[in-house]
Protein backbone atom coordinates (compact mmCIF):
# COMPACT_ATOMS: atom_id res chain seq x y z
CA UNK A 1 0.00 0.00 0.00
CA UNK A 2 1.21 3.43 -1.19
CA UNK A 3 1.43 6.91 1.43
CA UNK A 4 1.29 9.82 0.24
CA UNK A 5 5.07 11.25 0.36
CA UNK A 6 4.25 14.21 2.49
CA UNK A 7 1.57 13.80 4.69
CA UNK A 8 0.08 10.52 5.87
CA UNK A 9 -2.68 9.25 3.86
CA UNK A 10 -3.03 5.88 1.81
CA UNK A 11 -3.79 4.95 -1.43
CA UNK A 12 -7.16 3.20 -0.15
CA UNK A 13 -8.49 6.58 0.87
CA UNK A 14 -12.11 7.43 -1.25
CA UNK A 15 -11.38 9.86 -3.88
CA UNK A 16 -7.84 10.14 -3.20
CA UNK A 17 -5.26 10.28 -5.98
CA UNK A 18 -1.57 10.67 -6.17
CA UNK A 19 0.48 13.14 -8.42
CA UNK A 20 3.82 12.39 -10.15
CA UNK A 21 5.60 13.21 -7.65
CA UNK A 22 3.82 10.82 -4.72
CA UNK A 23 2.02 13.85 -3.43
CA UNK A 24 -1.80 13.48 -2.32
CA UNK A 25 -4.30 16.20 -3.83
CA UNK A 26 -5.46 16.88 -0.23
CA UNK A 27 -2.10 18.05 0.10
CA UNK A 28 -2.08 19.95 -2.86
CA UNK A 29 -5.31 21.50 -2.36
CA UNK A 30 -3.47 22.74 0.66
CA UNK A 31 -0.57 24.03 -1.30
CA UNK A 32 -2.87 25.77 -3.71
CA UNK A 33 -3.78 28.33 -0.40
CA UNK A 34 -0.52 30.44 -1.40
CA UNK A 35 -2.17 31.27 -4.23
CA UNK A 36 -5.19 32.43 -2.80
CA UNK A 37 -6.20 36.23 -2.19
CA UNK A 38 -7.91 35.53 0.94
CA UNK A 39 -8.55 39.54 1.13
CA UNK A 40 -10.59 39.33 -2.64
CA UNK A 41 -12.71 36.12 -1.37
CA UNK A 42 -13.29 38.15 1.94
CA UNK A 43 -14.80 41.14 0.09
CA UNK A 44 -16.55 38.51 -2.00
CA UNK A 45 -17.92 36.78 0.92
CA UNK A 46 -19.37 40.28 2.20
CA UNK A 47 -21.20 40.85 -0.92
CA UNK A 48 -23.06 37.45 -1.01
CA UNK A 49 -24.30 38.15 2.48
CA UNK A 50 -25.27 41.94 1.84
CA UNK A 51 -27.31 39.95 -0.94
CA UNK A 52 -29.23 37.83 1.67
CA UNK A 53 -29.27 40.30 4.41
CA UNK A 54 -32.86 41.12 5.80
CA UNK A 55 -32.33 45.41 5.93
CA UNK A 56 -35.64 45.19 7.58
CA UNK A 57 -35.47 42.66 9.57
CA UNK A 58 -38.40 40.48 9.02
CA UNK A 59 -36.89 37.23 8.89
CA UNK A 60 -33.26 35.64 9.34
CA UNK A 61 -30.54 36.36 7.18
CA UNK A 62 -29.32 33.13 6.87
CA UNK A 63 -29.26 29.36 8.34
CA UNK A 64 -26.09 28.40 10.36
CA UNK A 65 -26.38 24.57 10.68
CA UNK A 66 -24.27 24.14 14.34
CA UNK A 67 -23.21 20.65 16.37
CA UNK A 68 -21.89 22.87 18.86
CA UNK A 69 -18.36 21.54 18.20
CA UNK A 70 -15.37 23.55 17.42
CA UNK A 71 -15.66 24.21 13.48
CA UNK A 72 -19.59 25.68 14.14
CA UNK A 73 -18.39 27.77 16.94
CA UNK A 74 -15.84 29.27 14.84
CA UNK A 75 -18.56 30.06 11.23
CA UNK A 76 -20.97 31.48 14.29
CA UNK A 77 -18.44 34.03 15.23
CA UNK A 78 -17.38 35.35 11.90
CA UNK A 79 -20.89 36.09 10.97
CA UNK A 80 -21.76 37.53 13.65
CA UNK A 81 -18.50 39.76 13.80
CA UNK A 82 -20.10 40.06 10.17
CA UNK A 83 -23.29 41.34 11.25
CA UNK A 84 -25.46 38.55 10.11
CA UNK A 85 -28.66 38.13 11.97
CA UNK A 86 -28.39 33.55 11.89
CA UNK A 87 -30.99 30.78 12.66
CA UNK A 88 -28.34 28.15 14.29
CA UNK A 89 -29.91 24.64 13.47
CA UNK A 90 -28.46 21.69 15.23
CA UNK A 91 -29.86 17.93 13.81
CA UNK A 92 -29.44 16.33 17.37
CA UNK A 93 -26.76 13.74 16.99
CA UNK A 94 -26.81 9.89 17.67
CA UNK A 95 -25.88 9.81 21.05
CA UNK A 96 -25.04 13.38 22.56
CA UNK A 97 -22.25 13.46 25.30
CA UNK A 98 -22.48 15.46 28.01
CA UNK A 99 -19.71 18.03 26.81
CA UNK A 100 -21.43 18.03 23.64
CA UNK A 101 -24.81 19.54 25.33
CA UNK A 102 -22.50 22.01 27.21
CA UNK A 103 -21.26 23.30 23.84
CA UNK A 104 -24.34 23.61 22.29
CA UNK A 105 -25.61 25.44 25.23
CA UNK A 106 -22.96 27.60 24.85
CA UNK A 107 -23.08 28.99 21.36
CA UNK A 108 -26.80 30.11 22.49
CA UNK A 109 -25.14 32.06 24.76
CA UNK A 110 -23.61 34.12 21.95
CA UNK A 111 -26.52 35.57 21.09
CA UNK A 112 -28.61 33.76 18.88
CA UNK A 113 -31.83 32.26 17.86
CA UNK A 114 -31.37 28.68 18.17
CA UNK A 115 -33.48 25.64 17.01
CA UNK A 116 -32.95 21.66 17.99
CA UNK A 117 -34.11 19.09 15.89
CA UNK A 118 -34.43 15.59 17.00
CA UNK A 119 -35.51 12.33 14.80
CA UNK A 120 -37.66 9.67 16.65
CA UNK A 121 -34.88 8.19 18.41
CA UNK A 122 -36.67 4.70 18.46
CA UNK A 123 -36.81 4.74 14.01
CA UNK A 124 -33.14 6.29 14.33
CA UNK A 125 -31.34 3.26 17.08
CA UNK A 126 -33.11 0.69 14.36
CA UNK A 127 -31.18 2.63 11.75
CA UNK A 128 -27.82 2.51 13.35
CA UNK A 129 -27.93 -1.00 13.97
CA UNK A 130 -29.10 -1.49 10.28
CA UNK A 131 -26.58 0.75 9.18
CA UNK A 132 -23.96 -0.55 11.09
CA UNK A 133 -24.42 -4.16 9.89
CA UNK A 134 -25.10 -3.74 6.28
CA UNK A 135 -22.88 -0.73 5.26
CA UNK A 136 -20.53 -0.24 7.92
CA UNK A 137 -21.53 3.02 9.36
CA UNK A 138 -23.21 3.27 12.62
CA UNK A 139 -23.71 6.84 11.79
CA UNK A 140 -25.13 7.24 8.83
CA UNK A 141 -28.33 8.42 10.14
CA UNK A 142 -26.32 11.43 11.40
CA UNK A 143 -24.49 12.05 8.16
CA UNK A 144 -27.86 12.29 6.32
CA UNK A 145 -29.41 14.43 9.01
CA UNK A 146 -26.71 16.98 8.95
CA UNK A 147 -27.20 17.74 5.74
CA UNK A 148 -30.91 17.56 4.91
CA UNK A 149 -32.46 19.09 8.34
CA UNK A 150 -30.68 22.37 7.76
CA UNK A 151 -31.73 22.88 4.58
CA UNK A 152 -35.75 21.59 5.55
CA UNK A 153 -35.53 24.04 7.96
CA UNK A 154 -34.46 27.02 4.91
CA UNK A 155 -37.37 26.10 3.30
CA UNK A 156 -40.02 26.10 6.62
CA UNK A 157 -38.12 29.72 7.51
CA UNK A 158 -38.37 30.55 3.77
CA UNK A 159 -34.45 31.19 4.66
CA UNK A 160 -32.71 31.30 1.02
CA UNK A 161 -28.96 31.64 2.02
CA UNK A 162 -26.81 28.40 4.34
CA UNK A 163 -23.67 29.14 5.24
CA UNK A 164 -21.72 25.48 6.09
CA UNK A 165 -18.47 25.15 7.20
CA UNK A 166 -15.62 23.79 5.52
CA UNK A 167 -15.83 21.59 2.35
CA UNK A 168 -14.64 18.55 3.47
CA UNK A 169 -13.62 17.28 0.03
CA UNK A 170 -10.82 20.07 -0.12
CA UNK A 171 -9.24 19.72 3.64
CA UNK A 172 -9.33 15.58 3.04
CA UNK A 173 -8.96 15.08 -0.87
CA UNK A 174 -11.51 14.67 -3.25
CA UNK A 175 -12.15 15.11 -7.56
CA UNK A 176 -11.15 18.32 -8.19
CA UNK A 177 -14.49 19.72 -9.44
CA UNK A 178 -15.84 19.00 -6.06
CA UNK A 179 -12.82 20.88 -4.11
CA UNK A 180 -13.07 24.24 -5.92
CA UNK A 181 -16.58 24.38 -5.29
CA UNK A 182 -18.06 27.16 -2.89
CA UNK A 183 -21.79 25.98 -3.07
CA UNK A 184 -23.55 22.99 -1.40
CA UNK A 185 -26.13 21.51 -3.52
CA UNK A 186 -28.34 18.13 -3.95
CA UNK A 187 -25.91 16.72 -6.21
CA UNK A 188 -23.35 17.47 -3.55
CA UNK A 189 -24.96 15.68 -1.09
CA UNK A 190 -25.97 12.39 -2.63
CA UNK A 191 -22.60 12.36 -3.89
CA UNK A 192 -20.72 13.51 -0.72
CA UNK A 193 -22.39 13.43 1.62
CA UNK A 194 -21.87 10.22 3.69
CA UNK A 195 -24.77 8.37 2.15
CA UNK A 196 -21.96 5.63 1.31
CA UNK A 197 -24.38 4.46 -1.90
CA UNK A 198 -27.20 3.71 0.27
CA UNK A 199 -30.59 6.08 -0.11
CA UNK A 200 -33.11 7.04 2.45
CA UNK A 201 -35.48 5.11 0.24
CA UNK A 202 -33.71 2.58 0.58
CA UNK A 203 -34.81 1.91 4.28
CA UNK A 204 -38.22 2.22 3.06
CA UNK A 205 -39.80 -1.51 4.28
CA UNK A 206 -36.89 -2.40 6.19
CA UNK A 207 -37.67 -2.94 9.80
CA UNK A 208 -40.77 -1.77 9.60
CA UNK A 209 -40.21 1.97 8.61
CA UNK A 210 -42.35 3.54 6.34
CA UNK A 211 -41.92 7.19 4.84
CA UNK A 212 -43.37 9.05 7.31
CA UNK A 213 -40.76 8.20 9.57
CA UNK A 214 -38.05 9.32 7.05
CA UNK A 215 -39.48 12.78 6.55
CA UNK A 216 -36.39 14.48 8.41
CA UNK A 217 -34.43 12.56 6.18
CA UNK A 218 -35.48 13.52 2.82
CA UNK A 219 -33.71 16.13 1.27
CA UNK A 220 -36.72 18.88 0.36
CA UNK A 221 -38.17 18.85 -3.36
CA UNK A 222 -36.38 20.58 -5.82
CA UNK A 223 -40.07 22.81 -6.21
CA UNK A 224 -39.76 23.73 -2.66
CA UNK A 225 -35.82 24.51 -3.01
CA UNK A 226 -36.69 27.15 -6.09
CA UNK A 227 -39.85 28.63 -4.04
CA UNK A 228 -36.93 29.61 -1.93
CA UNK A 229 -34.49 30.10 -3.79
CA UNK A 230 -32.04 28.08 -1.13
CA UNK A 231 -28.19 28.26 -1.90
CA UNK A 232 -25.56 27.23 0.64
CA UNK A 233 -22.05 28.41 0.74
CA UNK A 234 -19.07 26.93 2.20
CA UNK A 235 -17.25 29.62 5.03
CA UNK A 236 -13.79 27.79 3.76
CA UNK A 237 -13.51 28.96 0.38
CA UNK A 238 -13.40 32.34 2.15
CA UNK A 239 -11.21 32.13 5.30
CA UNK A 240 -8.58 29.50 5.72
CA UNK A 241 -9.67 26.69 7.37
CA UNK A 242 -7.51 25.53 10.12
CA UNK A 243 -9.65 22.88 12.77
CA UNK A 244 -6.73 23.87 15.32
CA UNK A 245 -6.94 27.63 15.13
CA UNK A 246 -10.67 27.41 15.00
CA UNK A 247 -10.60 25.63 18.36
CA UNK A 248 -8.63 27.64 20.27
CA UNK A 249 -10.73 30.82 19.09
CA UNK A 250 -13.69 28.67 19.95
CA UNK A 251 -12.27 28.45 23.29
CA UNK A 252 -12.05 32.13 23.42
CA UNK A 253 -15.80 32.08 23.23
CA UNK A 254 -16.59 29.65 26.30
CA UNK A 255 -16.08 26.26 23.61
CA UNK A 256 -15.09 23.13 26.39
CA UNK A 257 -12.41 20.51 25.21
CA UNK A 258 -11.39 17.22 27.28
CA UNK A 259 -8.62 17.49 29.45
CA UNK A 260 -6.98 14.59 27.81
CA UNK A 261 -6.95 13.06 24.10
CA UNK A 262 -10.08 12.03 22.42
CA UNK A 263 -9.90 7.95 22.11
CA UNK A 264 -8.21 7.06 18.84
CA UNK A 265 -7.52 10.55 17.71
CA UNK A 266 -4.45 13.15 18.25
CA UNK A 267 -7.13 15.93 19.63
CA UNK A 268 -8.98 17.35 22.48
CA UNK A 269 -11.10 19.39 20.60
CA UNK A 270 -13.21 17.55 18.32
CA UNK A 271 -15.71 14.92 17.84
CA UNK A 272 -16.63 16.01 21.18
CA UNK A 273 -20.63 15.25 20.91
CA UNK A 274 -21.32 12.04 19.74
CA UNK A 275 -20.62 8.97 21.67
CA UNK A 276 -20.94 6.92 18.30
CA UNK A 277 -18.05 8.38 17.26
CA UNK A 278 -15.76 6.07 18.56
CA UNK A 279 -17.12 3.16 16.42
CA UNK A 280 -17.59 5.25 13.22
CA UNK A 281 -13.57 6.21 13.34
CA UNK A 282 -12.54 2.45 14.02
CA UNK A 283 -14.55 1.30 10.71
CA UNK A 284 -13.10 3.76 8.66
CA UNK A 285 -9.53 2.32 9.97
CA UNK A 286 -10.99 -1.59 9.38
CA UNK A 287 -12.22 -0.40 5.87
CA UNK A 288 -9.07 1.84 4.87
CA UNK A 289 -6.72 1.60 7.34
CA UNK A 290 -6.27 4.86 8.65
CA UNK A 291 -8.39 6.25 11.37
CA UNK A 292 -8.94 9.68 12.67
CA UNK A 293 -5.49 10.54 14.03
CA UNK A 294 -4.26 10.07 10.47
CA UNK A 295 -6.32 12.70 9.44
CA UNK A 296 -4.82 14.91 12.70
CA UNK A 297 -1.50 14.26 12.33
CA UNK A 298 -1.80 15.18 8.51
CA UNK A 299 -3.00 18.16 8.90
CA UNK A 300 -0.80 19.30 11.46
CA UNK A 301 2.13 18.13 9.00
CA UNK A 302 0.47 19.87 6.02
CA UNK A 303 0.63 23.42 8.02
CA UNK A 304 4.21 22.50 9.31
CA UNK A 305 3.25 22.29 13.14
CA UNK A 306 4.31 18.71 13.26
CA UNK A 307 7.34 16.30 11.22
CA UNK A 308 5.77 13.76 9.20
CA UNK A 309 8.29 11.15 11.13
CA UNK A 310 6.93 12.31 14.45
CA UNK A 311 3.10 12.29 12.85
CA UNK A 312 3.70 8.55 12.31
CA UNK A 313 4.77 7.51 15.08
CA UNK A 314 1.75 9.07 16.90
CA UNK A 315 -0.70 7.39 14.35
CA UNK A 316 0.90 4.08 15.40
CA UNK A 317 0.52 4.66 18.66
CA UNK A 318 -3.18 5.79 18.65
CA UNK A 319 -4.53 5.20 15.33
CA UNK A 320 -7.39 2.10 15.14
CA UNK A 321 -7.53 1.01 18.57
CA UNK A 322 -9.98 -0.96 19.45
CA UNK A 323 -13.07 1.25 20.70
CA UNK A 324 -13.82 -0.17 24.12
CA UNK A 325 -14.68 3.40 25.16
CA UNK A 326 -15.27 6.59 23.62
CA UNK A 327 -15.65 10.09 25.40
CA UNK A 328 -15.44 7.90 28.82
CA UNK A 329 -18.55 5.79 27.84
CA UNK A 330 -18.43 2.27 28.07
CA UNK A 331 -18.52 -0.04 24.08
CA UNK A 332 -21.13 -2.49 25.96
CA UNK A 333 -23.28 0.70 27.18
CA UNK A 334 -22.69 2.43 23.61
CA UNK A 335 -23.99 -0.44 21.52
CA UNK A 336 -26.79 -1.06 24.27
CA UNK A 337 -28.56 2.25 23.19
CA UNK A 338 -29.29 0.18 20.03
CA UNK A 339 -29.96 -3.02 21.28
CA UNK A 340 -26.34 -4.64 20.07
CA UNK A 341 -23.68 -6.66 22.24
CA UNK A 342 -19.95 -6.87 22.50
CA UNK A 343 -20.09 -10.21 21.01
CA UNK A 344 -22.32 -9.25 17.33
CA UNK A 345 -20.30 -5.89 17.58
CA UNK A 346 -16.92 -7.97 17.10
CA UNK A 347 -18.66 -10.57 14.41
CA UNK A 348 -19.68 -7.41 12.57
CA UNK A 349 -16.28 -5.83 12.48
CA UNK A 350 -14.85 -9.23 11.23
CA UNK A 351 -17.19 -8.71 8.05
CA UNK A 352 -16.10 -5.32 7.90
CA UNK A 353 -12.06 -5.49 7.68
CA UNK A 354 -10.05 -5.53 4.49
CA UNK A 355 -8.09 -8.65 5.05
CA UNK A 356 -5.34 -7.29 2.54
CA UNK A 357 -4.43 -4.71 4.82
CA UNK A 358 -4.00 -6.50 8.28
CA UNK A 359 -2.19 -9.74 9.65
CA UNK A 360 -3.91 -12.88 9.36
CA UNK A 361 -2.85 -16.57 10.67
CA UNK A 362 -2.27 -19.63 8.30
CA UNK A 363 -6.36 -20.04 8.55
CA UNK A 364 -6.77 -16.24 7.29
CA UNK A 365 -8.13 -15.50 10.55
CA UNK A 366 -7.41 -11.73 11.68
CA UNK A 367 -4.84 -12.01 14.29
CA UNK A 368 -5.65 -9.81 17.37
CA UNK A 369 -4.19 -8.84 20.52
CA UNK A 370 -5.40 -9.94 23.80
CA UNK A 371 -6.98 -6.05 23.81
CA UNK A 372 -9.03 -7.16 19.82
CA UNK A 373 -6.46 -4.90 18.50
CA UNK A 374 -5.41 -5.67 14.97
CA UNK A 375 -1.82 -5.48 13.28
CA UNK A 376 -1.49 -3.91 9.94
CA UNK A 377 0.82 -5.09 7.22
CA UNK A 378 4.07 -3.84 6.15
CA UNK A 379 3.74 -0.62 3.52
CA UNK A 380 5.81 0.91 0.94
CA UNK A 381 6.66 4.10 2.25
CA UNK A 382 4.87 4.91 5.45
Amino acid sequence: MRYCKSCLYPETKPDLWFDEHGVCNACNNFASRETVDWSARQAELKTVLQRYRQENGNNYDCIVPVSGGKDSHYQLIRLLELGMNPLCVTATTDDLSPIGRRNIENMKKLGVDFVEVTTNPVIRRKINKFTLSTIGDVSWPEHVTIFTIPVRMAVQFNVPLIVWGENPQHEYGGPATSTTKNILDRRWLEEFGGLLGFRVSDLIGQLEIQPRNLIQYTYPSDEDLQRVGVSGIFLGYYFPWDGYQNALIAQGYGFETLPNMVEGALANYENLDNHQMGIHDYFKFLKYGFGRATDIASNHIRRGRMSRLDGLNLVKRHDGRFPWSYLGKPLADILGEFDMDVEEFMRICDRWTNKRLFLTDHNGQLVKDKDQNLTKKLYDNA
